[in-house]
């Protein structure tokens, strides 16, 4: 099948990318590489061994968009360009509406002109907001604390919206938190000195012992005081996609809205503590007021993905966290 990625060189999209290729698909990615580098193009190739087309540009350019839908014609799109911090949502609440609901309606027009009308998107447990229910499920009320996942929500129902008028064939997956690497060491979350993530910065500061861990708020209504999240490995969530893919093309007409987690959740002090048995290395960390935004747990009720998509996560903590700090050693080595 011919498969267009849109954020396909970002770190769940360059997986992502990877399987398709190795799954046989044709694969044309669109990138603007904000969150990403060029650099992961060449990565991809030698990991696969395959090539595919690329566009450096923006979902929001509808002449872009509009060509190579109408010169790839794919079968299936898979929705992964955003803007994604949560804090840069909050001081930049128009620069995120922008891109992420007007650039992701804008490819939905350009999908619906070019006859293009199956689509998995990318979306996130923000959805769902502080909400008291673990695990949650998909019948969990949508309530977003912050602009980020008020986008999610937005997008969300622009699908719906298609679907209803158009009969698209629609998977909406509702990430909980990626981690981990590809076993190569080419691939993995995309690791700076403003990384939000907790993973990235774990790793940052067992490497240095004069860059302190910031642990956002230790009086959350959680056993340890920290906050509790459901990580589910990248490699993982990349399966979870390719059995949408075989999902939506064997079910036409339908929208099906599925989590993608574990239904395990781990505090940040036992991420903490996990990584510094795999390191074998004390973090240096402190305790800072909460981060504005910031729930304090988010546990996947992962049923109905188990059940429509055959699916199931089979990587561990340790796993995402080995996976995770062997690359930042990679990276480090070939650094110096």
């Amino acid at each position: 099948m011919k498969i267009f990625v849109t954020g396909g060189l970002g770190y769940i999209g360059s997986h992502t990318s990877v399987a398709l290729l190795n799954s046989g698909h044709d694969v044309v990615i669109l990138d603007n590489l904000s969150n990403s580098d060029k650099s992961t193009i060449e990565k991809i190739k030698q990991i696969t061994n395959k090539s595919f087309s690329f566009y450096e540009g923006d979902i929001g350019d509808r002449k872009l968009v509009g060509k190579i839908l109408h010169t790839f014609n794919p079968d299936h799109v898979i929705h992964f360009a955003s803007l994604k911090s949560v804090a840069d949502s909050i001081s930049m609440k128009k620069k995120y509406y922008d891109n992420n609901v007007l650039g992701s309606k804008n490819l939905f027009n350009e999908m619906e002109k070019n006859n293009v009308n199956s689509i998995i998107f990318s979306s996130s447990a923000t959805v769902y907001g502080n909400t008291t229910q673990v695990p949650i499920n998909e019948l969990s009320p949508l309530a977003p604390i912050n602009p980020y996942g008020e986008n999610k929500v937005s997008i969300e129902k622009l699908l719906i919206e298609k679907h209803n008028k158009k009969n698209w064939n629609i998977c909406i997956l509702r990430y909980f938190n990626p981690a981990g690497t590809h076993s190569s060491n080419l691939l993995g979350e995309k690791i700076t000195k403003n990384s939000a993530n907790l993973m990235p910065n774990i790793c940052k500061s067992l490497l240095s012992k004069n860059l302190k861990l910031l642990v956002y708020g230790n009086d959350y209504d959680t056993p340890d005081g920290t906050g509790i999240r459901d990580y589910i490995h990248i490699n993982d969530l990349v399966v979870g996609h390719l059995q949408a893919i075989k999902y939506v093309a064997s079910n036409n007409s339908k929208i099906n809205i599925l989590n993608l987690g574990t239904g395990v959740g781990y505090s940040v002090l036992e991420m903490i503590n996990t990584f510094e048995s795999i390191s074998n290395k004390k973090l240096n960390y402190s305790i800072v007021d909460k981060r504005v935004g910031d729930v304090a747990i988010s546990i996947a009720d992962p049923a109905l993905a188990n059940e429509a998509l055959n699916w199931n996560a089979k990587f561990s903590l340790e796993d995402m966290c080995r996976d995770t700090w062997n690359k930042f050693l990679y990276e480090h080595e070939l650094r110096k």
